[in-house]
């Protein structure tokens, strides 16, 4: 049995070391952190939105989600997991040819706080290779599955030329529930980052990382919403809003 004095140290000694636990995995995982290096979430202008999806490619959404969007004549963001696109190169292209922004979200969706420095750089490495393949041409952006990340995966990814993304609005969309729950979400998102004179960075999935047809027909209707109802906020100021992609940040 330990003096009372030991387990006084003990006591402390765990206490000490959950906390740092618990700092590290929040910077390690919350959106607007940049203690482990730089990301990239949003200008300071409120004018812009960016709508960026992530876990695709995946025939049952991405389709469906790309006429919305060239209904509405937006341009958006795509960060595509790798194994689905080798599996789905003519989708990847359609995605590209339709004249969105492609990026890389790892090749199988860890998270990459919790892997091995030699896991990261596999992962990486295979996610690019992937899209550079079927592309024909370099990708330049990142975002670490979960938001999930320590420095060692941000040098890697600047390595190899990716810039790191990450989001300040989130539609919660990864789970069933209704187009109306992710158009709030996002939009409670959207009012905080105007309060801050931030540019939104939205979040939604077009798919889901455990695999191929994911039914995200609930992010596909919450983006026509949202599309309408933040041109039409902005009408209603005499303001005109702005689609971007992180390129229009960099």
């Amino acid at each position: 049995m330990f003096p009372p004095r030991d387990v006084e140290i003990l006591a402390a000694t765990a206490t000490s070391a959950l906390a740092v636990a618990g700092a590290i995995s929040y910077f390690g995982m919350a959106p607007s952190s940049q203690i482990f290096g730089r990301c990239m979430v949003a200008a300071p202008n409120p004018l812009q939105i960016a709508l960026t999806y992530d876990d695709g490619p995946n025939d049952a959404a991405t389709p469906q989600l790309l006429d919305v969007l060239a209904q509405h004549k937006v341009r958006a963001t795509f960060f595509l997991i790798g194994r689905f696109a080798r599996q789905r190169p003519a989708l990847v292209r359609t995605i590209a040819a339709a004249g969105h922004l492609i990026g890389s979200h790892t090749d199988t969706h860890p998270a990459l706080l919790l892997c091995s420095n030699a896991r990261i750089r596999q992962e990486l490495q295979a996610g690019n290779a992937a899209l550079e393949d079927i592309l024909g041409q370099p990708v330049r952006w990142f975002r670490p599955p979960y938001g999930s990340r320590r420095p060692y995966a941000l040098r890697q990814a600047r390595a190899l030329g990716l810039t790191p993304v990450l989001w300040n609005a989130m539609g919660y969309d990864w789970k069933p529930t209704t187009p109306q729950a992710v158009e709030q979400n996002l939009w409670r998102g959207f009012a905080r980052n105007q309060l801050r004179g931030l540019a939104t960075n939205a979040l939604m999935h077009d798919g889901g990382h455990t695999g191929l047809g994911a039914d995200r027909s609930h992010s596909v209707a919450a983006t026509a919403a949202l599309i309408a109802r933040w041109r039409q906020h902005f009408a209603a100021r005499h303001q005109h809003c702005e689609f971007v992609t992180p390129e229009a940040w960099a």
